[in-house]
């Protein structure tokens, strides 16, 4: 089957770093677009970043630009968010998703078609 599966999340201090990675299974990740979301507690899900499958065009919520880098290495069917400088506010529900039309719209969840089942990031002292 088609999956995608995070992971890399965990419980870190304020201030440190955490990597996530999704790996995909059952088809290449090539030429589709990537998205990661995040939700959290009481919060509607938003697009945390996205890149484009061709030219890598990026996207960043304004909450992590600076702090938060997506990436992509096709050799390994597998994207990447590292993450630094978390803060509290960073405290969600961390989703991978993959869209076959390899461009994002947005960010948003309708440009993609595949979701992972999420990995949990707490970021606390």
């Amino acid at each position: 089957q088609l999956q995608l599966v995070e992971s890399g999340g965990g419980l870190v201090q304020p201030g440190r770093s955490l990597r996530l990675s999704c790996a995909a299974s059952g088809f290449t990740l090539d030429y589709y677009a990537i998205g990661w979301f995040r939700q959290a507690p009481g919060k509607e899900r938003e697009g945390v970043s996205c890149i484009s499958s061709s030219d890598g065009d990026t996207y960043y919520a304004d909450s992590v630009k600076g702090r938060f880098t997506i990436s992509r290495d096709n050799a390994k069917n597998t994207v990447y968010l590292q993450m630094n400088s978390l803060k509290p506010e960073d405290t969600a529900v961390y989703y991978c998703a993959a869209g076959q039309a390899g461009l994002y719209y947005y960010c948003s969840g309708p440009s993609f078609d595949y979701w992972g089942q999420g990995t949990q990031v707490t970021v606390s002292s």
